[in-house]
């Protein structure tokens, strides 16, 4: 973290974080179920936590996403904030682009450990980061000066793209040589390897993202604001972050609006001001302030106003109506998830927030027995308080010599 934190703010922000990985899990049975009405059906007063199965989508319109997945896991959201809050442990808190395209690409991308859906942002930004490194892989190879054959030249990218991948600036030069010594000892071939490492290193983009203005641009924003809670560097940080997998200027205005709403509610301001201030960051500040004019929480006719699909115009203004109107955790959550729709990205924002105002246990926080039912519970708790409280370990990447 790049401040430090009043000790009163450190369980908000944990039980805030937390929150997030408790909404979407409770939101994934009913995920993407569009028919407001299908879901009382199945759902009843207490949709959260229902089995995955494709049968509650039959008789109403939705898309069925996540199959194979079981009670108490998350979605694709979820696993997105994961490779954030990694990346944010491996660097002591601080946002470092270059590491956190590397652990998105290694996680969503061939070989990865992500088994699920994968929406069009992370789809386009691993395509994305591939054609970067591609061109830049192009360019290092036209400014090499050695005379290599066609033949060197493609074993030398073979032997510098693992380095590349994981490495960066002052951390290359070394290993790479050692790498292509092991098949190359004459000194201008590997002067040649190391040009090529350090010029494809410097010409990797940090704005790797879609031209995409959906949820996951706000989704993985819990643990950024609360690495950068209060920093005058903190909308800087947001954009930063939000380019990697959506370079879009609305989805970088919606994002700074969502990151303002929980830096305030991390701080412990009211629910009504943090609203106000985020506001001032919003696109469209009037369809956020008529989504609050009500008095009644009526999630369901959010829906109908505003939209329930996964592009922010829609899905804010449905937040910030829940937001506005729900008294705990638990009655957010349970809104959420009937007003349909994109349930589970929206939950990024409505689980944090509610349990930054609310907190853990008692009539109005998370419900200790929900808490439980999140796959890996004890893993994903640890991460938080390791992250909030600064208890980090340093995490040493192996490369594997080629």
């Amino acid at each position: 973290m790049t401040n430090h934190v009043p000790a009163g703010q450190v369980p908000r922000m944990i039980n805030a974080i937390a929150g997030g990985w408790v909404a979407d899990a409770a939101s994934l049975g009913l995920h993407w179920l569009y028919d407001s009405q299908r879901i009382i059906e199945v759902g009843g007063q207490s949709p959260e936590f229902l089995p995955v199965t494709a049968d509650y989508f039959k008789g109403g319109f939705g898309y069925f996403a996540h199959e194979g997945k079981q009670i108490g896991d998350v979605s694709h959201y979820g696993a997105a904030t994961e490779v954030l809050t990694d990346s944010l442990l491996a660097s002591e808190g601080i946002l470092d682009v270059r590491d956190y395209q590397r652990r998105f690409r290694a996680f969503f991308g061939p070989g990865g450990h992500w088994r699920g859906y994968i929406d069009n942002p992370t789809r386009v930004t691993l395509n994305n980061l591939n054609s970067i490194e591609q061109n830049a892989i192009e360019q290092a190879l036209s400014t090499t000066t050695a005379d290599l054959t066609d033949k060197q030249k493609r074993i030398l990218v073979q032997k510098v793209l693992p380095y590349t991948r994981r490495l960066s600036g002052d951390q290359l030069a070394a290993p790479v040589r050692k790498a292509i010594s092991l098949t190359y000892q004459e000194p201008e071939i590997q002067d040649a390897g190391v040009h090529l490492a350090e010029t494809i290193d410097q010409l990797l983009l940090p704005e790797s993202g879609a031209d995409d203005m959906q949820l996951p641009a706000v989704s993985k924003l819990p643990p950024l604001v609360a690495s950068y809670c209060g920093s005058g560097k903190l909308m800087a940080i947001i954009e930063a972050a939000v380019r990697v997998t959506n370079h879009n200027d609305d989805a970088v205005a919606w994002a700074k609006c969502a990151a303002r709403l929980l830096d305030h509610l991390y701080r412990g301001d009211p629910i009504s001001s943090a609203l106000d201030v985020a506001t001032t960051e919003a696109p469209d500040a009037d369809s956020l302030n008529k989504a609050r004019s009500g008095a009644v929480l009526d999630a369901m006719g959010a829906g109908d106003t505003y939209g329930r699909t996964c592009y922010l115009h829609e899905a804010m203004p449905v937040i910030f109506h829940i937001l506005s109107q729900a008294s705990s955790f638990t009655e957010a959550v349970r809104a959420n998830i009937q007003c349909g729709g994109d349930s589970c990205g929206r939950a990024w924002i409505i689980g944090p927030a509610m349990a930054a105002i609310h907190g853990v246990g008692g009539e109005r926080g998370i419900p200790l027995s929900w808490l439980a039912r999140v796959t890996d519970a004890p893993a994903i708790l640890r991460d938080i308080e390791s992250l909030v409280n600064r208890t980090w370990a340093r995490k040493v990447h192996d490369v594997v010599t080629r």
